[in-house]
């Protein structure tokens, strides 16, 4: 067990499962746009590195001179809709309301004020002491950078802080900022492709972090 006082956690397939409340977003404004909906498992396979870029693939190549707009429908849709389907993995809230006397933060690719609804709304915004979103298109995983400036902000220290995500951008994004990083392996990410970047840890639940983290 690792003596751990800061963990990172990601928002999407590590905390909560939204990929309905995505699908559904993303649907509706390609509906609006006059466009085919495209399949669930397609629009679920582009999330990860933010909303602009969920949008510019589900639209594709083609369609790029409509993603100010899509990104315009699809903010105001899913800042209103973005938990009606969407609920915490199981044991999130335990594991949380466990580790209470540490620091923690979300760090995601999805911009923030969705995040925090997504939160607020699921009961546990209260965990977290900082909450960053992809809001700034040249600083998300697997880029350090929002890892870094919650670090400003946070002052915690590097050492004892570890980046838990369900994606290889989150492993990536711990990597390159020199922290501890653990795989939780129930979410979005691909196996083969996190297996390659190496996490130090790999759980199938997170209430697993009791067994990686001294409480």
């Amino acid at each position: 067990m690792v003596d751990i006082d800061t963990i990172l956690f990601d928002l999407d397939g590590t905390l909560v499962d939204s990929r309905k409340d995505i699908v559904k977003a993303v649907n509706f404004t390609l509906g609006r746009l006059g466009l085919p909906k495209r399949p669930a498992e397609l629009i679920v396979s582009y999330i990860g590195l933010g909303i602009r870029d969920l949008l510019r693939k589900s639209l594709g190549e083609e369609k790029g001179s409509l993603a100010g707009r899509a990104l315009k429908i699809f903010s105001e849709y899913f800042s209103k809709h973005c938990v009606d389907e969407s609920r915490l993995y199981p044991h999130v809230e335990e594991i949380l309301d466990y580790f209470r006397n540490k620091r923690k933060a979300v760090i995601t690719n999805r911009n923030r004020e969705s995040a925090e609804i997504t939160l607020k709304k699921l009961g546990v915004i209260n965990y977290f002491q900082e909450i960053f979103g992809g809001d700034d298109e040249n600083c998300v995983k697997p880029s350090a950078c929002p890892l870094d400036r919650v670090a400003s902000r946070l002052k915690f220290n590097k050492a004892k802080t570890i980046m838990v995500g369900d994606m290889d951008i989150d492993i990536l994004a711990g990597k390159n900022f020199g922290i501890l990083t653990c795989w939780v392996a129930y979410g979005l990410g691909n196996k083969e492709d996190v297996e390659k970047i190496g996490p130090g840890y790999i759980i199938d639940d997170i209430i697993e972090l009791k067994d990686v983290i001294k409480k």
